[in-house]
């Protein structure tokens, strides 16, 4: 058994904590104190096709007080640094820290805060619908953690467990080419659909001639930065969803939270600046969506 705490109930959180409780694992999910009541009554409630209909009664906390083996971070970047005042530095200790989080600058701070990250990635439709209600939307939950030596070790631990809780998971070595192999698909769906406010099918369509402009330009920025260097790839993921999809970015325009843009498109545009390459149309939808 390995104690996992889980930082935030969203929707990645609350199917992690469903899932690694169910499959006998000790958690503790991390929340907001206004939620954790609420949440310590009704439990967690996960729904979905692939991975099936799970109920779980995690312990729930507004501050981490104990000592655990690994620590998942899944807020949005828009509210993470107000999330890790609950998760002190002192407590965690040497405990595994494994940010789910967009984009890629957001390790170098965890690195000066904690002293055991690795990075992670997980790529998964997950929406958190009620307090402790979580919908899995689409036939798949992948995660990847990178890590070598010691780290890479007890990563490599860690994804045994997801394995066997029913998610897929596997151990990368390069973790600037998994989290850009990540970014290289979001930030065009995230950037593409939020701007137009549209989901992929519109996308596809009505503004083919600028997805592929901007899938070209995200993946020059990759290739930079030793990420993947093909669009094809990301061209064939675009065509693959359903044409109704949305970004988890749209559904927060949507919903008239904060977004992500800096986290997702700033880190493209720092990364391009750095590197010398011009991607205007990129440029222009991070611009578009900052205003």
């Amino acid at each position: 058994m390995t104690r996992y705490a889980v930082l935030g109930p969203g929707g990645v959180g609350g199917l992690l904590a469903v899932l690694l409780s169910n499959a006998g694992h000790e958690v503790v999910v991390i929340a907001r104190p206004d939620s954790v009541e609420a949440l310590r009554e009704s439990g967690f409630r996960l729904s979905s096709d692939a991975l099936g209909d799970h109920e779980a009664r995690p312990d729930v906390v507004d501050t981490l007080e104990r000592e655990v083996d690994a620590v998942f971070i899944t807020p949005k970047a828009t509210v993470l640094e107000a999330a890790l005042e609950s998760l002190p530095a002192e407590v965690v200790g040497e405990a595994l820290v494994i940010p789910f989080l967009n984009g890629v600058d957001h390790l170098a701070g965890l690195r000066e805060r904690y002293d055991a990250v690795v990075a992670g990635v997980i790529r998964v439709e997950s929406t958190r619908v009620a307090p402790g209600v979580i919908e899995h939307g689409n036939d798949f939950a992948r995660i990847e953690l990178a890590g070598d030596g010691v780290l890479g070790e007890r990563a490599a631990g860690v994804v045994v467990d997801l394995l066997e809780a029913g998610l897929e998971a596997r151990l990368a070595t390069d973790e600037h080419a998994m989290l850009w192999g990540k970014l290289s698909f979001l930030a065009p769906f995230a950037l593409l659909t939020t701007a137009h406010r549209v989901p992929v099918g519109d996308v596809r369509t009505t503004h083919a001639e600028e997805m592929e402009a901007v899938i070209r330009e995200v993946i020059a920025v990759s290739a930079a930065e030793g990420g993947p260097s093909d669009p094809a790839p990301v061209l064939k993921a675009f065509h693959g969803f359903g044409p109704g999809a949305k970004s988890s970015m749209l559904r927060d325009a949507e919903a008239g939270n904060a977004l992500e843009i800096d986290a997702i498109g700033g880190a493209v545009v720092r990364a391009a600046r750095a590197h010398g390459i011009a991607i205007p149309r990129t440029e222009a939808l991070v611009e578009h969506l900052s205003r």
